[in-house]
């Protein structure tokens, strides 16, 4: 049996990081992911779908991203239920994130921070810093970012046929 998602979408709002009461890290946002195709006004639609991802992916999805923020989820679906206060059932599915891809700059997406801003549509792709576990005090964790290797093309940029792997 198979149970994989794999999303790219734009968070709705900021992620929510709790703890339980062990002390473990939990964040849950909702991606908007658009649909491949129109309605029949010619609209796109989008999917909001609801992700919960925990630990230290947790901590770096709440540092990291915001309102607006382009990320790539990979997880499985998990569904449930509990009883509401009417009494009711209600029903719930959510994306269980295995690895939160980060996919624009810290300082582009939805609102800018003061800082310069990209244009949303690089293909550079940004991941959190990992961490090991019983790391020593001292030593300083970073996040690589490298550099956009077309950002001083102007214009589009020429790929043959036989390049491309598909």
């Amino acid at each position: 049996m198979i149970n994989r998602v794999v999303l790219v979408g734009r968070l709705t709002k900021d992620p929510e990081l709790r703890y339980t009461p062990s002390g473990v890290a939990m964040a849950r946002f909702t991606l908007a992911v658009n649909r491949t195709f129109s309605n029949q006004q010619g609209e796109r639609e989008a999917d909001f779908i609801n992700c919960v991802v925990w630990r230290k992916q947790a901590e770096n999805t709440a540092n990291y991203l915001k309102k607006g923020s382009l990320a790539g989820v990979e997880g499985r679906i998990q569904t449930g239920s509990y009883e509401g206060q009417d009494g009711k059932r209600v029903y719930t599915t959510d994306v269980v994130a295995d690895s939160v891809q980060f996919l624009e700059p810290r300082n582009s997406s939805g609102g800018n921070q003061g800082g310069q801003s990209s244009s949303g549509n690089g293909q550079q792709q940004y991941s959190a810093p990992s961490y090991q576990q019983n790391q020593p005090s001292n030593q300083q964790n970073y996040t690589r970012v490298d550099e956009d290797p077309f950002s001083n093309s102007s214009g589009p940029i020429e790929v043959s046929d036989d390049d491309l792997p598909f």
